[in-house]
């Protein structure tokens, strides 16, 4: 069932009611607001945020509100588009809000990924080579670790023992993903009990679609990202996005303060032999950018990725990781089959790697089902002394 939504009225200036969806309200925020919690609203320079930076702030200073509210920014580092920043430092200017600016960096976090995803290769910890770029769906840590989770954590941090609303300006247009977006849930991440304190999610422009957001930037003269003014893109996230178009990646290279990002993500395509999506290589969006090393090694990494995937295509379906894996010792036959897959793999990577041997395979099976039976024993035994000797905040 759909939430029902609450036409505004306002100033006409800032809220064209008639023509435009009206902001999206639920009992619960209207409550939070009655009480005046604070409100968070995530920014990045993009047209949909600060659309919804300016409605959340007419639709405050029309009810009344006197809570805390301010803009929340996660710069996620050299990936960025350098204007964005400057963008939310305007945005906060003329709204005359505070900006909190939160400092990630997505780069180095898929270099570790792929420092971690090798040493587990290496010791038998995994089946298949794991990539190190973050992607759709659950794989799509590049915004719950490095833009959620930092932002829960530091309205907490700022605001405990208080309801928080977490605004985000996403729309059901965008995608497929998103079309079923609520107009407000509860974000387990603001959640701290012993704090007394929780929060929501809050969506108010779920309705509306980019024609609406267009329309309203050229009505009221709402500035626009460079991204999308100079160099032809339909978004401002990252300007290079393992979910992004075609069509925005080309748009990104024609910016040269992107090109040292991009320099980087090429040189872990070539180093882990992982495109940077799927049937996509990042290195073939912009191959003028390289020197003759970079497009030899990148067209060597392409036939190494080649050879790892058939290499790896071999392995039946049962072998391959699944909940609670390893689930049994392979046969001396499937070992031997691991083992040829293995150093394959390694040979055609440049990895050093243990357990070669078909019967280290085995040993190694066995070693790591005695860990994961402790592992589960020790959770076991946890559990039933929590039931046994309830904390007090339990009684």
């Amino acid at each position: 069932m759909r939430q029902s939504l609450s036409v505004l009225s306002l100033d006409p200036g800032l809220l064209h009611s008639g023509s435009f969806p009206p902001l999206a309200l639920t009992p619960e925020i209207r409550n939070a607001l009655a009480d005046h919690a604070p409100v968070a609203i995530g920014v990045s320079g993009g047209q949909d945020s600060t659309l919804t930076a300016y409605l959340v702030k007419a639709y405050l200073d029309c009810i009344g509100y006197q809570g805390n509210l301010v803009l929340v920014y996660c710069h996620l580092g050299l990936i960025e588009w350098q204007a964005s920043l400057l963008m939310c430092q305007q945005l906060a200017q003329t709204l005359g809000l505070e900006l909190v600016v939160l400092h990630t960096d997505l780069i180095a976090r898929w270099q570790k990924r792929w420092q971690d995803n090798v040493a587990r290769y290496r010791d038998l910890r995994c089946v298949k080579l794991i990539m190190p770029w973050s992607g759709p769906g659950l794989m799509r840590f590049c915004t719950s670790e490095m833009k959620v989770a930092p932002i829960c954590q530091a309205l907490v941090r700022r605001f405990p023992g208080q309801t928080i609303l977490s605004v985000t300006g996403i729309r059901h247009d965008e995608s497929d993903q998103r079309k079923h977006a609520p107009i407000c849930q509860e974000q387990p991440r603001l959640r701290r009990a012993r704090l007394n304190t929780s929060g929501f999610d809050w969506h108010p422009i779920v309705e509306w679609t980019l024609a609406d957001v267009l329309a309203y930037h050229q009505m009221h003269a709402l500035p626009r990202h460079q991204a999308y003014t100079l160099f032809g893109c339909s978004r401002v996230s990252c300007a290079w996005c393992v979910l992004g178009s075609r069509e925005n990646l080309l748009g990104a290279a024609h910016c040269k303060a992107n090109y040292a990002a991009y320099r980087q993500i090429v040189s872990l395509e070539v180093t882990s032999t992982f495109s940077f999506q799927r049937g996509t290589w990042l290195g073939d969006i912009a191959p003028h950018l390289h020197d003759r090393d970079t497009l030899a090694a990148l067209a060597k990494s392409k036939l190494q990725a080649k050879r790892r995937e058939a290499d790896e295509a071999r392995l039946p379906a049962h072998l391959l990781y699944q909940k609670g894996w390893p689930t049994s010792v392979p046969t001396k036959a499937e070992a031997h089959l691991l083992s040829e897959v293995r150093l394959s793999v390694a040979e055609a990577v440049g990895l050093i790697i243990r357990y070669t041997h078909p019967e280290e395979i085995r040993e190694r099976y066995a070693e790591l089902q005695a860990e994961q039976k402790h592992r589960e024993a020790t959770k076991l035994r946890k559990g039933r002394r929590g039931r046994e000797n309830p904390s007090p905040a339990r009684l």
